[in-house]
């Protein structure tokens, strides 16, 4: 299955500056909008089943974080896969608003998904927002309306998303993906980087799967925790579509030329993946 070349540029209401979206080539020949001229084809496109990678900058030298950055985006990443944690809702503590705003003074166009593993959820959403971020996704255990903040979300112009544990079940999402545009599973219990991925995702994913496709949405899955070339093609083949990886990108040396090989050896991994 093929990546898409072009992008479409995407932006949240009040956010600082345009970021853009992977989407298709339409006849070889890309194009590129403004947030306020942004189609329902490209919309559409956004959508299109093909498979993104978004490196964790929970693994990267946070002491050179632009760089690291630059690197894994030039390296042929799709994503910026931002983790958010407060000590309360899950056992670490790392990065917020400020850092998001930061990558994007900095010149970072590419989407940034950042994953609230917060609680409360409501009160941190619009920061990120304006900060820049392009995708927000939630523990629905986090929040005590699950409807409402995924609402709010939205209402700020970004894509919302729900966040499942590994012992959460789906049903959280039931009754809200009119209002979803990613689910992510998680593959480890979340907190820290460089874990083992919980081999029972794989079923998760293909429940997940068929609950979408049966929706009839347009609706992203991705996976977070344990993600390298040894399984991320059996994991699209569950039903992936978007891969968090972490510790299997930034890794020693941290250069470009090495995020480069990784996610080279990952997209080759997913060119032999069969989907059904």
């Amino acid at each position: 299955m093929a990546r898409a070349g072009a992008f479409v540029a995407f932006a949240c209401v009040g956010a600082s500056q345009a970021f853009v979206v992977p989407t298709a080539t339409v006849s070889g020949a890309s194009t590129r909008h403004t947030s306020s001229s942004l189609t329902m084809a490209a919309e559409n496109a956004y959508h299109k089943k093909d498979f993104w990678i978004a490196p964790s900058i929970l693994s990267a030298d946070m002491a050179k974080l632009g760089q690291e950055v630059d690197n894994a985006m030039s390296a042929g990443a799709d994503i910026v896969h931002f983790d958010v944690m407060d000590n309360h809702y899950v056992p670490n503590l790392t990065i917020g608003p400020l850092v998001c705003k930061g990558l994007r003074d900095h010149g970072v166009t590419n989407p940034i998904d950042v994953h609230l593993m917060v609680s409360p959820v409501d009160r941190i959403v619009g920061d990120f927002a304006e900060a820049g971020a392009s995708f927000i996704t939630f523990h629905p255990e986090a929040s005590p309306h699950v409807d409402r903040t995924l609402g709010l979300i939205k209402s700020y112009g970004c894509k919302a998303g729900l966040v499942f544990n590994p012992a959460t079940p789906l049903d959280h999402a039931k009754y809200v993906l009119d209002k979803v545009d990613i689910i992510l599973l998680m593959s480890v219990n979340p907190g820290f980087g460089g874990q083992s991925f919980i081999p029972s995702t794989l079923d998760k994913l293909r429940e997940a799967r068929k609950m979408i496709d049966e929706s009839g949405y347009d609706i992203r899955l991705e996976v977070d925790g344990g993600c390298g070339v040894a399984n991320i093609k059996e994991i699209a083949e569950a039903g992936a579509d978007m891969f968090v990886a972490g510790s299997a990108i930034f890794n020693n040396p941290r250069t470009e030329e090495n995020y480069k090989e990784t996610i080279d050896k990952m997209r080759s991994e997913l060119a032999d993946a069969t989907i059904a």
